[in-house]
């Protein structure tokens, strides 16, 4: 796997939609589960390879729950979206934010009432 692009849209905004995050990373870091912080309602994902080839892709993706974090799910040439919170299990997962920075999932903690949570994240890029 090489560099991808993983291009995240919201298309219930504006007139014809609005960008939410663009991220070029590794495609072994992204595997087959990526993290989406602060998500929109809707996401329509495109994931290209690094000659824009496309890989996968996800069209009107919708929120079920709220939630600061949203799963993307890679299933061969298809993305779906999947609510929820965060494990222990997710720690060390990318973690795509609004404006498409590229980060590790490196703790993560919520009361159980989910009113209140913490989590730390490490950013690394590479040129």
């Amino acid at each position: 796997m090489g560099m991808e692009i993983w291009d995240l849209w919201f298309p219930g905004g504006g007139a014809t939609g609005v960008p939410f995050a663009r991220a070029r990373v590794r495609g072994e870091d992204a595997g087959g589960r990526v993290l989406v912080h602060s998500a929109p309602p809707k996401l329509d994902v495109d994931v290209r390879a690094d000659d824009g080839s496309l890989i996968a892709r996800g069209e009107e993706l919708e929120r079920g729950a709220p939630g600061p974090i949203t799963f993307l799910v890679r299933d061969g040439d298809r993305i779906t979206l999947e609510d929820g919170w965060p494990t222990d299990d997710d720690l060390g997962r990318l973690v795509i934010l609004p404006g498409g920075e590229a980060a590790t999932l490196t703790a993560w903690w919520n009361a159980d009432d989910r009113r209140s949570w913490r989590w730390s994240i490490e950013l690394f890029n590479e040129l």
